[in-house]
């Protein structure tokens, strides 16, 4: 008799993981790949972070933590939403994750019963979804486009046949950077507060933007979730670090969740987040660096038949439109990949209704990839014609 298989494993594939390990057996077989596809700092953590980190290393024995981290880390935490943003936020808020990956498992598992819905942007980061149906939460798809700047509006939860239970809002978005301006941020958090509908506030690029600063959700209302992550503006992608701004009634649901999941958030991965606020200047170089690389993308990518955009507002991600190609888009980024040595991730990856039509490019490496890799693009596209 066959051994049954959950259906919550079930779940589609993070496309770009795949294009990471074809991109990987090339380069193992001699091939020159410039990387395109992962939203991943090439940087790493600031180098006064990683020297204070190896002064604790075998001076301190790095056990277990609370459950929602080091104290000192909480409240570094909340000085950060006072710098950045003039907002006072309690360190008692603050609940340290592993990566914002475990941040969105606890706020999902705290505040969603199985069967309900929970409404996010298409296109959207996959692992929202992926997580949810894992979870027995029901994703609930908004298709989104240019004319509302790639992000859900009230209007698009006004014509929902029943408003959902959760609305998952990211600014800036993955894979598209638009951020949502202050004005209609705010709409949204009063609409969900006024209507029962949880919202969940995806910050982690929050601090790369390449105009006005994004709209964090702390402040605006105690009845929203925020998420966070050292991945991205803190370069520590690798270290598994990220946090919650809890809502005070979910406060002891995610600890007592928190410490049977995960028990703590690595403790060597904490001292580092300790530290790295103290980083500014060399965090902030690097986002002056994805600045060039993004106008070096948005210049060149029209010489290789890349000609029209999502906003690219923040985030290290361009969202190309790729119908003159006509091609399904995981079968072109497969041949750029073989062919030009450029890996790119597919919009399938982001959006199940058009996103055969679109490439996402991440600028989060050097500009001289940036360069090379449209010097690829560009004569892939020349032969191609020819042919």
């Amino acid at each position: 008799m066959a051994i049954k298989i959950a259906q919550r494993g079930l779940v589609p594939p993070f496309m770009v993981m795949d294009v990471m390990r074809d991109a990987a057996a090339l380069e193992a077989a001699g091939r020159s790949i410039i990387h395109l596809e992962v939203g991943q700092p090439s940087t790493g953590i600031p180098k006064a972070a990683a020297q204070k980190v190896a002064q604790i290393l075998g001076g301190d024995p790095l056990g277990y933590t609370v459950a929602g981290g080091l104290p000192v880390l909480c409240g570094r935490i909340a000085e950060h939403y006072r710098d950045m943003y003039g907002v006072d936020v309690s360190p008692d808020r603050i609940f340290a994750t592993t990566g914002s990956s475990g941040g969105f498992i606890l706020a999902f598992l705290s505040a969603f019963e199985v069967g309900d819905r929970v409404a996010l942007a298409a296109p959207g980061y996959p692992a929202y979804r992926h997580i949810l149906t894992s979870l027995g939460i029901v994703p609930e798809l908004i298709q989104v486009d240019g004319a509302t700047h790639y992000q859900p509006t009230v209007d698009h939860l006004k014509k929902m046949s029943k408003l959902p239970d959760g609305l998952i809002l990211a600014s800036p978005a993955n894979p598209t950077g638009s951020v949502v301006p202050p004005d209609e941020f705010r709409a949204l958090v009063d609409f969900c507060d006024r209507h029962g509908v949880r919202l969940v506030s995806d910050e982690i690029y929050h601090g790369i933007t390449y105009g006005a600063k994004a709209t964090t959700a702390v402040g605006l209302s105690e009845s929203v979730y925020v998420v966070n992550s050292f991945s991205k503006y803190f370069s520590m992608t690798g270290w598994r670090l990220g946090w919650l701004v809890v809502p005070p009634d979910l406060k002891r649901p995610v600890e007592c969740l928190a410490q049977n999941l995960f028990i703590s958030p690595p403790a060597v991965s904490q001292h580092g987040g300790i530290a790295v606020f103290d980083c500014g200047d060399e965090l902030d170089a690097n986002v002056a660096r994805y600045a060039r690389n993004r106008d070096v993308l948005l210049r060149r990518l029209p010489e290789s038949g890349f000609e029209r955009f999502a906003p690219a507002d923040g985030a290290f991600y361009i969202y190309a439109d790729a119908s003159d190609f006509g091609e399904y888009s995981p079968t072109l980024c497969k041949r750029i990949l073989n062919e030009a040595g450029v890996a790119t991730t597919p919009g399938v990856d982001f959006d199940t209704f058009v996103g055969h039509r679109f490439v996402r490019f991440s600028f989060a490496g050097s500009t001289e990839d940036m360069e090379e890799a449209c010097t690829r693009l560009a004569k892939w596209r020349a032969g191609v014609k020819r042919t």
